[in-house]
């Protein structure tokens, strides 16, 4: 058994003094807590800003204290170890807890800085000749250099910070501290560092908690008098289950209200990195945002796909969030204009004032659009991740294959809504589905990405080209949504190809699977070809059948041939009848049960009582071509009215191999 932290943000609406038994409501509350974390936060800026140097980085880089001996993982221990625990404080009475939490915060700031200067470093030892275009030489270069992990992604942020660095001083960095300033601290407290002297924590049900915290009773406390303890109940979410091990929080101040931000600790089981049967493979599709298949590795060493692909398209959502970054841009672009014609106006100036209301509106504006988008991209991430793993269990799948974002980068075609809108949602989702499938007792793995799209499947050597075309019907066109192999005759939806071959990739090259060590992620970095053979899954015979094959009568018989003699006068046609007023229908029509195709809008409200809930109304779809299985249903937990999926249903027998009984632990909507 294993140990799987996760944070759950909760509100605390008011606070009680212990000694006094004086009710604390939530305004004053929150500014005692907003006091609280100015101090840590000012603390925690001097430290920061007085080691921001490249001696003291690569003091802490190297790991080793004063006494020679080895830094320790907590990092207020680290810093005073390191001789850095002095921080100056005047005229304001500061416990040591609380100089411990700032501590801890500008060590875990410190920390993360010597990830970027490992990135910066590498990168300035190989600058390319060309920043915007590195070679297959350079590149290898650049990898050999870098830590294990980096993505892409990081690499072409880092590299355009360092040329505009280069644009407007004419050379190159020497260190991160000329590359960037002193890192910003955010105002909150981190009590993982404090004692009892400080907080305290306990449960006092299966949905709530008590918080114990010393908070001063003025801005600036001058003593220990004026420091005093207050109890804090804290509802707890669902999403903390009642035999969850709680750990010490970080108070904040958002909007406010006073956020606890609560670290919960469950027992979930180890899965081994290699032996899996049955694993399911996605692909970071461009027709859609996730596209998957389910396989089983036989005895002989084949895979056997069920032969069904499992799509998540997001399009809808896409087209949304990039009329919301457009929106965004639009706004940035706005008030940076605004901000040049402010700095040449003098405050004289009548029309100052005005220029200066709208400036303020507008930084607010385009900062609640970027908090918008945040929540969007968040719950997408969640609701894709979901998803993925309620396929792979509903599958029995012991494993999870993606493909690996540190050699991936979002291509394909110019002005694509769900490549733009993937680049922005891969990494959350890895990491959502990591969490997910912990819970689950499912692996997930990375493979590597490199030509997942590019060779067939069926053929399987690595060797044989796909060509893509716009349709299967237009195998003469270039492409890029349809894949035909001339070889074998293959023809399929690009990303179901890719993830056939992410899958092979995964189940016959798992004794290769490799653990960090810190992390604890695990990745496959050597690539293992194979074919994949796609079997349907055997269906029981319908009624219909088992009577046709009992009677040995024909099961679709031949209509007989209708007499096209005019041996009759051709009936004429109803008089029309008058229209109802309010329903839109006859008195002699008749009415049909079938579901329409499409919905006028507004949806009529159901026949019961309740209200229709936002959005559009659950409808029968018929899936395009090429997309088989897609619905809109919002039984299916996507989260959203607009994102079309492939349905969860558990897996049956199919291929060579023995057949496996159901998981016992199924989601609840499944079971």
């Amino acid at each position: 058994m294993s140990k799987l932290t996760a944070t759950a943000t909760c509100t605390a609406h008011g606070a009680i003094m212990e000694q006094t038994g004086q009710v604390v409501p939530q305004p004053l509350l929150a500014q005692r807590v907003a006091w609280l974390a100015g101090l840590a936060q000012d603390l925690t800026a001097r430290l920061i800003a007085s080691r921001w140097n490249a001696a003291d980085l690569d003091t802490l880089a190297r790991g080793v204290g004063l006494d020679g001996r080895g830094l320790p993982a907590k990092g207020w221990m680290a810093v005073r170890r390191l001789g850095w625990g002095t921080i100056p404080v005047s005229g304001v009475h500061v416990c040591d807890r609380v100089v411990r939490c700032a501590q801890e915060q500008a060590a875990r700031t410190l920390r993360l800085a010597l990830h970027r200067r490992r990135l910066v470093a590498a990168i300035l030892a190989t600058w390319p000749q060309n920043p915007r275009a590195r070679t297959g030489a350079e590149w290898q270069l650049l990898r050999a250099a870098l830590p294990d992990g980096v993505t892409v992604a990081e690499i072409r942020n880092r590299t355009r910070q360092i040329r505009a660095y280069l644009d407007e001083h004419g050379a190159l960095p020497a260190d991160l501290t000329d590359l960037e300033q002193p890192p910003t601290v955010a105002a909150q407290i981190v009590l993982a560092a404090a004692d009892r002297q400080l907080v305290t924590l306990e449960r006092t049900g299966d949905h709530s908690g008590r918080l114990r915290v010393r908070l001063p009773l003025v801005a600036a406390p001058a003593s220990g008098r004026e420091w005093a303890w207050h109890v804090l109940d804290v509802a707890l979410p669902p999403t903390v289950p009642p035999e969850a091990t709680l750990c010490t929080p970080t108070l904040r101040v958002k909007k406010g209200r006073v956020r606890v931000d609560l670290p919960f600790q469950t027992l979930i089981g180890f899965v081994p990195a290699a032996g899996h049967v049955i694993g399911t493979g996605f692909d970071w599709g461009l027709n859609t945002l996730l596209t998957g298949v389910t396989g089983r590795l036989t005895d002989g060493g084949r895979v056997i796909s069920d032969g069904r692909p499992l799509a998540y398209d997001a399009t809808g959502i896409s087209a949304k969030l990039h009329r919301l970054r457009a929106e965004r841009e639009h706004l940035a672009t706005k008030h940076r204009h605004q901000e040049s014609l402010l700095s040449g106006m003098g405050i004289a100036d009548p029309r100052f004032p005005e220029l200066m209301r709208v400036y303020e509106s507008t930084g607010v504006e385009h900062e609640r659009l970027c908090a918008r988008i945040r929540r969007l991209n968040r719950a997408l991430a969640w609701s894709a991740a979901r998803w993925a793993v309620d396929q792979a269990a509903a599958a029995g799948a012991t494993v999870i294959y993606l493909e690996d974002l540190a050699t991936l980068e979002a291509r394909g075609r110019r002005g694509r809504a769900n490549t733009r809108l993937s680049g922005q949602v891969r990494g959350q989702i890895v990491e959502a589905i990591r969490h997910l499938a912990a819970k689950h007792t499912v692996a997930v793995v990375t493979v590597p990405a490199r030509g997942t799209s590019k060779y067939c499947p069926r053929c399987g050597d690595g060797t044989s080209l796909l060509k893509h075309c716009p349709a299967p019907d237009r195998l003469g066109e270039r492409g890029w949504a349809w894949a035909y192999c001339p070889a074998c005759g293959l023809s399929c939806d690009r990303d179901w190809a890719a993830a056939e071959r992410i899958l092979a990739r995964g189940l016959l090259g798992q004794h290769a699977t490799r653990t960090h060590r810190a992390t604890g992620t695990r990745t496959i970095g050597k690539v293992v070809e194979g074919n994949v053979a796609r079997t349907r899954r055997t269906r029981k015979p319908t009624r219909s059948a088992r009577r046709a094959r009992r009677t040995r009568t024909d099961l679709h018989p031949r209509p007989e041939a209708r007499d096209r003699s005019k041996n009759r006068p051709t009936p004429k046609r109803p008089p029309r009848t008058a229209v109802h007023p309010v329903s839109n229908l006859s008195d002699d029509a008749k009415t049909s049960s079938r579901v329409p195709d499409r919905r006028t809008v507004p949806a009529p409200f159901p026949p019961g009582n309740g209200q229709r809930p936002a959005g559009q109304a659950p409808q029968a779809t018929h899936p395009p071509a090429g997309r088989t299985g897609l619905v809109r249903d919002s039984q299916h937990r996507t989260g959203f009215h607009r994102v079309a999926a492939t349905p969860v249903l558990a897996l049956g027998e199919y291929g060579d191999g023995p057949s496996r009984p159901r998981p016992p632990d199924l989601p609840e909507t499944l079971r």
